[in-house]
């Protein structure tokens, strides 16, 4: 191997093509060397940024070479003359909105240095750069005449695929995160070695948005807030009400774009009850107030200019007792999730029943799901809403003592590590004595992350001090989970075996 390297990328000249050409002659003998002098040229002057080299020195030791197409017309079947016009010229389609890669080539005295890998990434962030949807690639199979006479190309691409076959082009591809979206049948005719085929490469940008307005542009940097809330004696519902106004307006003022409150943060109402020893009738006495509680939080939504999560509130329906959030939008559209799975003292003492619905919501700031309290335990709902691509999963959860509540935070961990997402749970504190079942919490609200090296070294993006009143904020940066779904250590969602395990919800659907 040489030594004494001194290795560079940059942008590929015209003044470099007496040395392209006999790096091109050297590596593609078999299908007739290099392109011509005018065809460098047209491809600078069309696409000067898709022209990369790798230099040693002053020496061209790799080029990539690249155009920009028409993503419907190139991801479906066509030849490599389908990308050259008359004399030689290969077309550039200035309003493509895909990258083609024409060529990639590495001086043979220089493999081993993974410099390919280089250039794959040096593409890969033009893409980026250029909002550009995928790099689609024609990639011939040149080791696939050796195996001809006994397997199909389909059959062959499977071998390699599965790393019992080695293919000099078809290995480095998928190890580039390129993906095989079919087979291309006379590609390439004068090529022996691949018998004609070639595989239809396909790496998707996963930051690509198509054109919109600003306004139209959902965000990809969130701020959530939190409130961890203090259970205090109180002498009306207007009380309780200003109380939850302060707050909104506290997290509406630091931009928050989110406002999440704790599971049946509203009980201190169940005070005012005629019979409070009755836990039956303070429950159904304290659902009587859910109504107005909805239609208030929306209007503070819409007039703090902020996205509200209602922690928790007992609904009554055709005189079925519900656990409820609601999702009150700044736009003033209301959404709802009933918690699925109810706890034992739920059921015995207030004769609560689980909901049968599940389902992400679509806002402004991201993709997101509510589970209440206990549903956080049961991975399977998560599961669901993340198969639904969920951003942020909202957790208000009420816990008496610290066993009860580390139960949520682990839980509440795992799901945003196994599903890639973010998981906010915000609890309550303080004591209501006067209130039966009540009279005690335990609360550390907290932000999680899923683990990898973009996030902090122990996934929690933020958490509150234990059992005091305070608001939390932490800022979320969406485009990472895009990346950590495509490209992190782990691909927990992507490397399901789908083909052994399915899970599917058999309740209502909206």
């Amino acid at each position: 191997m040489p030594e004494d390297l001194h290795i560079k990328i940059r942008n590929l000249e015209k003044s470099d093509y007496p040395q392209l050409k006999l790096l091109m002659d050297k590596i593609y003998d078999d299908i007739g060397g290099a392109w011509p002098e005018h065809t460098i040229f047209k491809l600078i002057d069309d696409l000067p940024e898709g022209q990369i080299c790798i230099i040693d020195h002053d020496t061209i030791i790799g080029v990539a070479l690249s155009v920009q197409v028409n993503y419907q017309r190139f991801s479906n079947p066509h030849t490599y003359d389908d990308l050259i016009s008359k004399k030689e010229t290969i077309l550039n389609n200035k309003n493509g909105d895909a990258l083609y890669g024409l060529d990639v080539l590495i001086h043979p005295d220089y493999r081993g240095y993974r410099l390919g890998r280089r250039l794959y990434e040096a593409r890969k962030e033009l893409c980026r750069q250029h909002n550009l949807r995928a790099i689609l690639a024609g990639g011939r199979i040149p080791n696939y005449h050796q195996y001809a006479e006994e397997m199909t190309p389909a059959e062959y691409f499977e071998a390699v695929k599965n790393k019992r076959i080695y293919d000099p082009i078809l290995t480095f591809q998928l190890s580039n995160d390129f993906q095989v979206t079919r087979l291309l049948k006379q590609y390439l005719p004068e090529d022996e070695k691949s018998q004609g085929y070639a595989t239809l490469l396909e790496w998707r940008n996963i930051f690509y948005e198509p054109e919109s307005t600003v306004i139209e542009t959902r965000k990809t940097q969130v701020r959530i807030g939190a409130i961890q809330w203090q259970m205090r004696e109180v002498e009306s519902v207007e009380e309780l009400l200003s109380q939850v106004e302060y707050f909104i307006d506290a997290l509406s003022s630091y931009k928050s774009d989110f406002a999440l409150f704790p599971e049946f943060f509203n009980s201190p109402l169940m005070g005012l009850s005629p019979d409070q020893r009755n836990q039956t009738e303070a429950i159904r006495f304290l659902a009587s107030f859910t109504e107005r509680f909805k239609t208030e939080m929306s209007q503070m939504a819409v007039s703090y200019n902020i996205n509200v999560i209602t922690g928790s509130m007992p609904l009554l329906e055709d005189d079925v007792l519900y656990n409820v959030s609601y999702l009150c939008r700044r736009d003033g559209t209301i959404e709802r999730q009933t918690k699925v799975h109810i706890t034992p003292h739920e059921r015995r003492d207030w004769v609560i029943e689980g909901g049968d619905q599940l389902q992400v919501f679509e806002t402004d700031a991201g993709r997101v799901g509510i589970l209440i309290c206990y549903d956080v335990e049961f991975p399977e709902l998560a599961r669901l809403l993340a198969q639904q691509d969920m951003d942020i999963l909202f957790v208000p959860y009420w816990t008496d003592t610290k066993n009860g509540y580390l139960r949520v935070r682990h839980c509440a961990q795992a799901r945003a590590i196994e599903n890639e997402c973010y998981v906010v749970i915000c609890g309550s504190c303080g004591n209501l004595p006067q209130v039966e079942n009540l009279d005690v919490q335990y609360s550390q609200a907290a932000v999680f992350s899923p683990s990898d090296f973009s996030y902090p070294h122990d996934a929690v993006m933020a958490e509150t001090t234990p059992n005091t009143e305070m608001i939390m904020f932490s800022d979320l940066d969406l485009d990472k989970l895009k990346l950590t779904r495509s490209e992190g250590s782990v691909n927990n969602l992507k490397d399901r075996r789908t083909e052994l395990y399915t899970l599917n919800w058999n309740g209502k659907t909206k």
